[in-house]
């Protein structure tokens, strides 16, 4: 079992003032999450936090780039977007932007169609 580096556990003191995260192995990177829902990957010693329509532009505006993977040969861009630096400099500042990419996370469940169970 892959061991979080000391960046990616220091991630959950930054977040300290949004409270407790969880961290999880995923696709040669790490989750935070928080009740179950993730809102932030680290990825290369890089924090990324879940963007939605309401709050990616706040990203863009500021040149921050999306996480991006390769598929097939193929760049393909998630809703995460790299965390500004006051986030690592600032608790109350990582707060608020944990606290906006954990609402996003909440707005993308919600507009998920529930799932039909079997037999129904």
């Amino acid at each position: 079992m892959r061991v979080p580096s000391e960046f990616t556990l220091h991630i959950r003191d930054v977040f300290r003032l949004f409270g407790p995260a969880q961290v999880r192995r995923m696709f040669g990177g790490y989750g935070l999450y928080r009740e179950g829902l993730m809102f932030a990957v680290v990825v290369d010693e890089t924090l990324y936090l879940k963007t939605d329509a309401e709050t990616v532009h706040d990203f863009r505006r500021r040149g921050l780039p999306p996480f991006q993977y390769l598929r097939r040969g193929k760049p393909v861009a998630m809703s995460y977007y790299q965390a500004p630096e006051e986030v690592m400099e600032d608790a109350a500042e990582a707060a608020r932007w944990a606290r906006r990419a954990f609402e996003a996370a909440l707005r993308a469940r919600n507009a998920r169609p529930l799932r039909r169970r079997a037999g129904s």
